[in-house]
């Protein structure tokens, strides 16, 4: 299969949930035999470099990366594209998707994300008749019309809720857009897919959560030597990691500080951001970019996703469980993985009710052992890189 596939930006180093994904499955479809060009922006920090050549499997890539420069986020209010979109959809990419349009034989085209939807237009431009054209492939990171509608729901600012809501209203103009078009939709958990075939109940489907590529780790059992410390992983570049991380210590800290409970922040954020956060807090320390997560991870008996907002596969619940640590969690912030309340994973409603749920757990040291060993247990043979090519490819080719 001759694929297309066009990004946000290189996925290497993979640094959130974004590029793990996306660096995944381009990996994975290469690996099982698809032969691949891969459009996106550079990266200050990537590991490529254009017109770099991969052969990691029984396929190849070649990558198009075009020169980082992003339009300003303030332009995209004159654009009908959502912010995302229209930041990533440069001069240079657009030149470059008609030219790899325009040249080369596709048997299909990838908009990988929200945030590739700049693309549709050229693409149509270059395929009008939809009977003769590449397979349309949409792998969506979330469904964006319920997640952005939901995020600009919880802002509290007045100024941003109204912004949040005009981009959300464009982004969920351009993703039925593309649904509309698409031969296959992917979904990465199957709470998406349902709310894609809520509207789309015809169109061809495939749920693809993600894998897991890191070393497993053997087992940790959580012990006294360990400090009363809870930890959440992840990347707050986003408004939606900003919002919940935000709500949840505006709750917990003062119940942590009170019950002689340490809470650790680990992963890069906005350093005005982080600052802000660090002035108001007690027990918790924010780490901000760190070389070795697993070294934060090691010293801590708890991990914790208390997200409110923002759908999708939280990428951390992974990490959690292959390090082999137990997990609290907000209701309905875990979807996509095999665990169960009270056996491999417990999960409150509410973020006071999360908060005192980790000063009733945190010394429970049998508890805890056992909701990390069952958590493992129910993931071990499920999230595998290799498996998601070959899933992909047998979608595409019957689309």
């Amino acid at each position: 299969m001759r694929c297309l596939w066009i990004t946000l930006a290189d996925p290497d180093p993979p640094h959130n949930g974004q590029f793990i994904y996306s660096g995944g499955l381009i990996g994975s479809l290469a690996q099982a035999g698809a032969d691949m060009a891969v459009l996106g922006l550079s990266r200050p920090d990537g590991k490529r470099a254009d017109g770099a050549r991969e052969t990691p499997g029984a396929g190849a890539i070649a990558w198009h990366l075009a020169e980082h420069k992003p339009r300003s986020r303030w332009s995209s209010l004159r654009s009908p594209l959502p912010n995302i979109a229209h930041r990533c959809g440069t001069p240079d990419m657009h030149a470059r998707v008609r030219r790899l349009l325009a040249t080369e034989s596709w048997d299909s085209v990838v908009l990988d994300g929200i945030g590739s939807g700049w693309a549709l237009a050229d693409f149509l431009r270059r395929y009008p008749d939809r009977h003769n054209r590449p397979k349309l492939v949409y792998v969506s990171h979330n469904h964006e019309e319920s997640l952005r509608a939901q995020l600009a729901h919880n802002q509290s600012n007045l100024l941003k809720h109204q912004a949040m809501r005009f981009d959300a209203a464009k982004v969920t103009h351009l993703e039925r857009a593309i649904v509309k078009e698409a031969d296959l939709i992917t979904a990465i958990t199957p709470d998406d897919a349902d709310l894609y075939r809520e509207h789309w109940p015809d169109k061809a489907m495939a749920v693809l959560t993600p894998g897991y590529r890191a070393t497993e780790r053997e087992k940790k059992p959580i012990s006294r030597d360990l400090p009363r410390r809870a930890v959440i992983v992840g990347s707050f570049d986003w408004i939606a990691k900003r919002m919940n991380l935000e709500e949840f210590i505006s709750v917990a800290d003062a119940i942590f500080a009170a019950n002689g409970v340490e809470l650790e922040v680990v992963g890069s954020g906005d350093a005005t951001f982080l600052a802000s956060m660090r002035k108001r807090v007690l027990a918790t320390r924010f780490t901000g970019t760190v070389d070795d997560v697993r070294r934060h991870m090691d010293a801590a008996r708890i991990a914790l996703v208390p997200e409110r907002n923002g759908g999708g596969f939280k990428l951390k619940v992974l990490d959690y469980v292959f390090n082999r640590l137990p997990i609290l969690a907000l209701k309905g912030s875990v979807a996509g993985v095999p665990l169960e309340q009270e056996e491999s994973i417990l999960l409150y409603p509410g973020h006071e009710d999360l908060a005192m749920g980790v000063v009733q757990s945190i010394d429970d040291l049998d508890r805890l052992n056992n909701l990390q060993d069952a958590a493992y247990r129910a993931c071990r043979d499920s999230f595998h890189w290799t498996s998601r090519g070959p899933q992909l490819l047998t979608a595409i080719s019957a689309a």
